[in-house]
């Protein structure tokens, strides 16, 4: 029986041996979620000061050199949104596609929206997970990129509401 009991420490040497190391992880020099931590880190105070009632989303964007931005898909947008609004999709976010939409004045008013700024959830503004709202990382990006002059419908609507200017495209 002992020497069995002498085998079982070299049985586990051997096999901790022979499992493969835990390789690190790889890193990505295109990625900077450290860097992303500081820009959502900043942004949450100035979103928490730019978040309007309907009422002055609409009035602002009467005003002169105001995008209404619409993040969204082509094909949701086409089956509706706020009157004025242009389109340019989250995934398609880049310094060039943003400049050729936005313009090259970074002080331009933005005013945002996503589908969780409509109560209806149904299409084409369902309901997302609360956490992942578009608005986030519309937001947290257009700072990103440069645009400071960033302001979030803050309130959620019913988009049949006169008030809300809702329209669509498709036909």
């Amino acid at each position: 029986r002992m020497p069995t009991m002498r085998l079982i420490p070299l049985a586990a040497l051997l096999l901790c041996s022979a499992t493969p190391a835990i390789a690190a992880a790889p890193v990505n020099p295109l990625i900077d979620y450290p860097g992303f931590e500081r820009l959502t880190s900043e942004v949450r105070t100035l979103r928490s000061k730019r978040l309007v009632p309907l009422a002055t989303f609409k009035d602002m964007a009467t005003k002169d050199n105001t995008l209404i931005l619409d993040a969204r898909s082509p094909a949701a947008f086409k089956a509706g949104h706020i009157a004025g609004a242009v389109n340019l999709p989250f995934s398609d976010f880049t310094a060039e596609a943003l400049a050729d939409v936005i313009g090259k004045d970074t002080n331009r008013p933005i005013l945002i929206y996503c589908n969780n700024n409509f109560t209806n959830n149904k299409e084409p503004v369902v309901t997302k997970a609360l956490p992942l709202a578009l608005n986030i990382p519309t937001f947290v990006n257009l700072v990103g990129y440069g645009y400071r002059n960033v302001w979030e419908l803050g309130e959620a609507v019913d988009f049949t509401n006169p008030a809300v200017g809702w329209v669509t495209t498709q036909r």
